[in-house]
């Protein structure tokens, strides 16, 4: 098997519905402009909560890709 290497970045997602929303949010923007995604890892989950009512609950997600070669 040839080596790889992988480059690690986070993102934050919101959803006003669910942490799952939020999350899937992440990955679909990520995946529009990154080839190869390969892992993602939920780091954090939170709320934004505004008068005492959630308006939108976030995850933070590091996301892993493939570095490829230009050959």
């Amino acid at each position: 098997m040839p080596e790889s290497v992988y480059k690690v970045i986070e993102l934050v997602g919101t959803s006003t519905e669910s942490w799952e929303k939020a999350a899937t949010a992440a990955v679909n923007m990520a995946s529009k402009t990154l080839k190869d995604l390969r892992v993602a890892e939920v780091e954090k989950l939170d709320m934004h909560i505004e008068d005492g009512k959630i308006k939108a609950y976030r995850a933070k997600v590091k996301l892993s890709f493939k570095y490829h070669d230009k050959d």
